[in-house]
């Protein structure tokens, strides 16, 4: 069952949501007190952080910048805030979402369910690696080994290196990477894919991975 830490100082809100988190058959779960949250989180090591920005002691930020010192978890910030430098600054701490208040339930349930599905589902294997030419895809840490070299990847770029090794061999179209990677995100164009494509290129060419990644005009690309 995936677990669930609620930071939030409405009570009426906390309350709220924390019902909602239990009628979707999460577990959650809530802060000993504010100023300890970060040890809070330690002991629960939940699946998802639901982050208030505004709180008694420290602020979403510091905190969301604290577990990213020791966790990859996925955070989703609720704030009053609406200037774009709060989203800027949401992000750039390491958060994966921000919403802002007041709060549609049943969109942050949507949220919630969207980002479980995209963190965990490519993980939902007795496998831990996947290899192929030589090089090696670890699913825990995110990371990609050839000879001996340690080749380091974003999560987006995690992802889409698991779907074409997965698919070693076929081809994976644009509209499938696109939809795995951002399928509730609209705002995400097709330029934001090849850029991501670019890079990891980039990466693979500089670990001596030339060509690893082949584009198949009008279809998408394949690993051989």
């Amino acid at each position: 069952m995936f677990k669930i830490f609620l930071v939030e100082d409405d009570d009426t809100m906390r309350d709220i949501i924390f019902d909602n988190i239990k009628k979707w058959g999460f577990e959650g779960y809530l802060p000993h007190s504010f100023h300890d949250v970060f040890k809070s989180f330690i002991d629960c090591q939940p699946h998802l952080v639901l982050m208030d920005i505004n709180l008694p002691e420290f602020d979403g930020f510091y905190l969301c910048q604290k577990i990213r010192e020791v966790s990859k978890v996925p955070i989703i910030f609720l704030s009053s805030r609406d200037t774009p430098m709060d989203m800027i600054m949401a992000m750039n701490m390491g958060g994966d979402d921000f919403i802002q208040k007041p709060i549609d339930t049943d969109v942050l349930m949507a949220k919630i369910n969207a980002m479980l599905r995209r963190t965990y589902s490519y993980t939902d294997t007795v496998a831990s690696v996947i290899e192929w030419g030589g090089a090696i895809l670890n699913l825990k840490d995110s990371t990609l080994l050839y000879n001996n070299g340690h080749i380091e990847l974003t999560k987006n770029e995690f992802k889409i290196m698991y779907l074409l090794m997965k698919n070693a061999g076929k081809v994976v179209t644009r509209d499938n990477i696109m939809r795995s990677l951002w399928e509730d995100e609209s705002f995400v164009d097709e330029n934001t894919l090849t850029v991501n494509v670019v890079r990891i290129r980039k990466k693979l060419t500089e670990a001596g991975l030339k060509d690893f990644i082949q584009t198949k005009k009008g279809q998408g690309y394949i690993i051989l």
